[in-house]
């Protein structure tokens, strides 16, 4: 039987690929052995917020520092895509800023990665997106960011996430 060397299928499905060939308890086992080879689960978080964008305009919706917990450089964060906005797009980019006053790591230079939305001439409405995101540390959390973009716009609002400035 030749195992299957592609990563990019999931795990739990390349037994299922292979399963018309074998059959009854056979089956079970080269499942369960498998499943046994995927290592336990990472825990994550899953953080759901709202950001209202002015039409017409760019908004940052993440940015996140190469810091650790204990405020030491680390690798940068991976940002990684996997709800797409329907009426927008996304841009990333990455640069280096000094942490504001109140962050837990205050006034530190940092590399840090960020992503922009921006929504399509015109539109106005909901949209959404969801990336997970890798810190310095390796947590994973997963961010579900639901989206309004408003006609005028609310000035009142952080001025400092619109725009395309990290």
């Amino acid at each position: 039987m030749d195992l299957p060397t592609s990563a990019a299928k999931p795990i739990a499905a390349l037994p299922a690929a292979r399963s018309a060939s074998v059959a009854g308890p056979l089956a079970a086992a080269v499942a369960a052995s498998w499943l046994c080879l995927a290592g336990p689960a990472l825990a994550q978080t899953t953080v759901t917020r709202s950001e209202t964008v002015p039409a017409g305009k760019q908004a940052r919706l993440v940015i996140v520092p190469n810091l650790k917990k204990d405020c030491s450089s680390g690798p940068m964060p991976e940002i990684k895509v996997v709800t797409p906005p329907k009426s927008g797009s996304l841009i990333t980019k990455a640069g280096k800023l000094k942490t504001p006053a109140k962050y837990r790591c205050p006034n530190k230079d940092a590399e840090v990665q960020a992503i922009f939305y921006q929504p399509n001439s015109g539109y106005t409405g909901s949209d959404g997106v969801v990336v997970e995101i890798k810190n310095s540390d390796g947590e994973v959390e997963k961010r579900d960011i639901r989206i309004t973009v408003d006609k005028a716009g609310d000035k009142a609002k952080d001025e400092k996430k619109n725009g395309t400035d990290l």
